[in-house]
């Protein structure tokens, strides 16, 4: 009894102005267990419970080397993906031109298994429009010719190549799976909260099988997110979980950090200030608003086809003007055509593969945009990555829609269609007109001919445990840039190697109020030393058996423009699976986070060099 006889709960209610038990509303359910972690909201029975070891959600290029590597290894493997296309960066986000660090190509310091890889890439066969005389059968390398890096191909090819390259891998893990346009919901977890215990997803599928998706992605997320059926597409909710009497691993290879943002997992976004990091191109305040530009590719062709894409731009009706979008096109000083020229930097199609650093195209030949004054957006009103404030209002820790500003998708949409209709109107030469490929022509898998997703540089990025003189874990760019002090060796720990110039590409407001961005701190890439990734940089706080298998590693916002492109996804990827393959045949007792205090490291590098991964120089 409580005071004066009344007991607690009738104090409880008569000092609230309550109702009586008997009349009050039926309580809220919780939202978030004892730990802290968001419960799903509603919570469907599944329709489907799939069964795995290793539950990779996210089918980035990160994502695909993780789970391959751990299918090779025996592990029964899942992995989901929200858009129809396996493959990240190279597929669904468009950029299929592969971008590598011109001392790394020079020395060959690539893993084995990225040399095969893209191998396998060089061999598929294409399909393009008749008018283009390609015949039927001809491959990747018979029209390869770019200057970025060595290998630029159409973005089918980049999807043959994923399926074929898990195929190859599943033969040691019959029980693997894989699965594209399957959005991930949310997880549950252990009485203790230290692990993932399942996760929850939403495959759709479209009614019509001839389906091609829009290409308006602000129009589309939502109901790629949502747990209903709708016009488009029938629903089925899947819960992933481990076989009984089998611990379940799990990695986010998302490229924006779907389950880290989603569960509240330690993390930063944006930029970070000096201050905070020591860093000596730090922002000059943290803004969790300036995320790099992100960017919807597509390809334009030189290619008379009557004014059809003009016209179907032409009906564009964009937020803001046309004349404060085309304000910031400008060819940067590149040559459009001929030589080391705009066309030919990412050129995907070369009938005759003229010579990409002093050649001149051909009609036929077709090249993917992804320009910095270009189709990059990296206006911030408002920015594309929720923030944790705006996360939280938003209401998706408990039915999680992606995380991302739709306004923002609609924007950058807008400026990539714009900047297409741009250099129609002002890059077209007689002998060579341009024109955007969409609908039936499109390579990109939408109508309009945008990406199906926006190619994301950043996303939200852990924060690691206790490691390297830091009480929070994190990359900074005096760890990587040549000529700064108090850099740190990570080669005790390190499970990866890449390397890549500090390209930031930046944030604004329209105001140009101050936008915090570490504006000072791109740096060509041979002023920056071999980047080593130590285990520590994939390792979350708070949760055991979650590794990152992508962008979202411990890093600064800096030394993300680092570690982003291709082959530093693939290496991180390639970590992450091989580490959750090594634990597999340790004591089930070991985290990843006990492998260095346990005195393990040695032997989890061994392990990494007798799978192709390169540790060293």
């Amino acid at each position: 009894m409580g005071v004066a006889g009344v007991s607690r709960q009738e104090v409880s209610s008569l000092s609230s102005g309550s109702l009586p038990p008997s009349e009050a509303a039926t309580p809220e359910p919780p939202r978030f267990t004892a730990q802290g972690w968001p419960l799903l909201d509603p919570k469907p029975q599944p329709d489907q419970i799939w069964e795995c070891e290793l539950v990779v959600v996210g089918g980035s290029l990160g994502g695909v080397a993780a789970a391959s590597h751990a299918m090779r290894a025996g592990i029964p493997t899942c992995l989901i993906e929200l858009t129809p296309w396996l493959g990240g960066q190279i597929t669904s986000q468009g950029v299929s031109a592969i971008d590598e660090s011109l001392p790394m190509r020079q020395r060959g310091n690539f893993s084995s298994h990225w040399m095969q890889f893209k191998a396998l890439l060089e061999g598929q066969p294409v399909e393009l429009p008749a008018w283009t005389g390609i015949p039927a059968g001809t491959r990747v390398a018979d029209i390869n010719s770019c200057w970025v890096g060595g290998l630029c191909f159409p973005p089918q090819a980049g999807v043959k190549a994923v399926e074929t390259w898990l195929e190859q891998a599943a033969q040691n893990a019959p029980n693997s799976r894989w699965a594209t346009q399957t959005a991930f919901k949310g997880a549950t977890f252990s009485t203790d909260g230290s692990r993932i215990e399942s996760i929850y997803a939403v495959q759709r599928q479209p009614r019509d099988p001839n389906f091609v998706p829009p290409g308006r992605l602000w129009r589309e997320l939502n109901s790629w997110y949502g747990w209903g059926e709708t016009e488009v597409f029938t629903k089925r909710s899947v819960r992933l979980q481990a076989p009984p009497g089998r611990q379940l691993w799990v990695i986010d290879a998302t490229d924006t950090g779907e389950l880290v943002g989603w569960a509240g997992i330690p993390y930063r976004v944006g930029s970070e200030s000096r201050e905070l990091l020591g860093e000596p191109n730090g922002a000059p305040a943290t803004n969790p608003e300036c995320t790099q530009a992100f960017t919807f590719p597509f390809v334009m062709a030189i290619h008379d086809d009557g004014g059809r894409s003009k016209a179907e731009l032409a009906q564009l009706q964009p937020g803001y003007s046309r004349a404060e979008h085309r304000r910031e096109f400008d060819m940067e000083g590149f040559p459009t055509f001929s030589g080391q020229s705009f066309f030919n930097y990412r050129r995907i199609v070369s009938k005759g593969r003229t010579d990409p650093f002093y050649g001149t195209p051909v009609p036929g030949d077709m090249t993917m945009v992804n320009w910095n004054r270009g189709n990059d957006w990296g206006i911030m009103n408002p920015p594309l990555i929720l923030t944790e404030e705006r996360l939280l209002q938003s209401g998706q820790r408990h039915n999680w829609l992606g995380g991302l500003d739709v306004s923002a998708i609609k924007d950058g949409e807008n400026h990539a269609l714009l900047f297409a209709e741009w250099l129609m109107e002002t890059q077209s030469r007689p002998g060579y007109p341009l024109s955007l490929l969409f609908g039936e022509e499109s390579l990109m898998g939408t109508r309009s001919g945008l990406s199906l997703y926006p190619y994301i540089r950043e996303g939200r990025r852990i924060l690691g445990r206790a490691a390297y003189g830091q009480s929070e874990f994190m990359m900074r760019e005096q760890d990587i840039r040549i000529g700064t002090r108090g850099g740190r060796d990570f080669r005790p720990t390190v499970v990866g190697v890449t390397h890549y110039a500090i390209d930031i590409h930046g944030c604004r407001y329209r105001n140009w109020e101050p936008s915090f961005s570490a504006s000072s701190a791109p740096i060509n890439e041979f002023s920056v030393h071999p980047i080593y990734i130590p285990l520590e940089a994939l390792i979350p706080q708070r949760i055991d058996n979650l590794l990152i298998g992508g962008k979202g590693i411990a890093v600064s916002h800096i030394v993300n423009a680092a570690t982003r492109v291709h082959y530093g996804e693939w290496t991180i990827g390639s970590a992450a699976g091989l580490t959750v393959a090594w634990l597999h045949s340790q004591d089930p007792s070991l985290t990843p986070a006990e492998i260095v205090p346990q005195g393990k490291m040695a032997e989890l590098q061994n392990y990494l060099l007798s799978r192709g991964q390169r540790l060293q120089w």
